[in-house]
C-alpha cells in the first residue's frame, strides 16, 4: 500500500494518520511499541523527503499478511531526488537535525538506494524486536527512546 506525498509540510501529518488507519486495520494496535515507534518513523522520513527535495514522494507501508509476534513491517520512502543522505551534527540547542539519528536507533535495520529517478530511503520494524527495550512483555510495554542507545548518534539530513 502507497500514499503519495506532495511536497507541503502539512502532508507529514496526513502521512501519520494514513500510517495509522493502516496499522489498525491490519490487526496491530495503536498503542503497541511497534505502531508508536512506526508512525515515529514515518513522520521523521516523510518530513526529511519534504523539507529537504522539495519534491513529491512516495510513502509505502508493507505489512504481514498475518500479524505474529515475528512480523516485520517495512517503512520506505522514495523521493525525486538522488541527492544522498549525508551526516549532519545537530548541537543540543537545534530543533531539527534529527531524523535519521532516530530511524536508526529505532529500527531494527534500515538503509537506502538510489532509485532511476531519485533514492528510496527504507526501514524496517520487528513486531518482537530484542534491540528495543521493551519493559513488559514483546505484544506491549514502553519501549524506552532515550537512554545510552542514543548517546553519540550523529544525526543526519536527508538530501
Amino acid at each position: 500500500m502507497q500514499l503519495e506525498i506532495r511536497p507541503d509540510p502539512a502532508e507529514v501529518g496526513r502521512a501519520r494518520r494514513w500510517a495509522r488507519s493502516r496499522l489498525a486495520g491490519s490487526g496491530i494496535q495503536a498503542d503497541e511499541p511497534l505502531a508508536e515507534t512506526l508512525v515515529l518513523l514515518v513522520s521523521e522520513l516523510v518530513t526529511n523527503a519534504v523539507v529537504h527535495t522539495g519534491r513529491p514522494a512516495v510513502l509505502r507501508l508493507s505489512l504481514p499478511p498475518a500479524v505474529t509476534e515475528e512480523a516485520t513491517v517495512r517503512l520506505e520512502v522514495a523521493d525525486h531526488s538522488g541527492r544522498a543522505p549525508v551526516p549532519r551534527c545537530a548541537d543540543d540547542d537545534a530543533t531539527g537535525g534529527r531524523g535519521l539519528a532516530l530511524v536508526d536507533g529505532l529500527a531494527d535495520r534500515w538503509g537506502w538506494s538510489v532509485e532511476s529517478t531519485g533514492k528510496r530511503i527504507w526501514c524496517e520494524l520487528d513486531r518482537c524486536a530484542k534491540s528495543r527495550e521493551v519493559t513488559a512483555s514483546c505484544g506491549g510495554g514502553a519501549v524506552a527512546y532515550g537512554g545510552p542507545a542514543f548517546e553519540g548518534l550523529a544525526a543526519y539530513e536527508a538530501v
